[in-house]
């Protein structure tokens, strides 16, 4: 199944047995979007996290004035959408298929009721979370640092 082999080289579940892999499958659902499709919109309400089996995703802000400005480009095996299933804030971004893309969703309430079930899986997935929004937060707080410098030739 490709999913579960992309699923098991994703960072965020590397750490699940078979088993955990598994049970977190069986709440994922695939949706698949054209290239340009837009996922979800800045401002939206989160309701899901979404994995990248196949294909693109550009992840982008507007910028008033300027329009979109594309943030990053994330790839198979990668993940976004993640804080909406940590807090209930409206989207920071929004997320376009950069190219037709296959992706494996996870609701919400389907993740808060498993990690209410699951004790060792709420362990290991929010411990991954919290690395890779920290990794995150680094790499804004370069990107703010580079704008300053930058602001400041000016």
């Amino acid at each position: 199944m490709k999913n579960r082999e992309v699923l098991s080289q994703v960072y965020l579940f590397r750490e699940l047995s078979p088993g955990e892999m598994d049970i977190l499958i069986s709440i994922s659902r695939e949706k698949r979007v054209k290239k340009n499709e837009v996922i979800f919109k800045e401002g939206d309400i989160g309701d899901a996290f979404y994995l990248i089996v196949s294909g693109s995703v550009r992840i982008s802000t507007t910028v008033p004035g300027v329009g979109e400005e594309a943030l990053t480009i994330l790839r198979e095996g990668e993940y976004f959408g993640e804080m909406a299933l940590i807090d209930d804030a409206p989207r920071s971004a929004s997320a376009i298929a950069n190219d037709d893309t296959i992706l494996l969703s996870i609701a919400k309430d389907d993740f808060r009721k498993l990690l209410a079930q699951d004790t060792q899986i709420a362990y290991k997935l929010l411990w991954v979370f919290t690395r890779t929004l920290s990794v995150r937060l680094r790499k804004t707080d370069e990107q703010l640092k580079n704008i300053f410098s930058i602001a400041k030739t000016f």
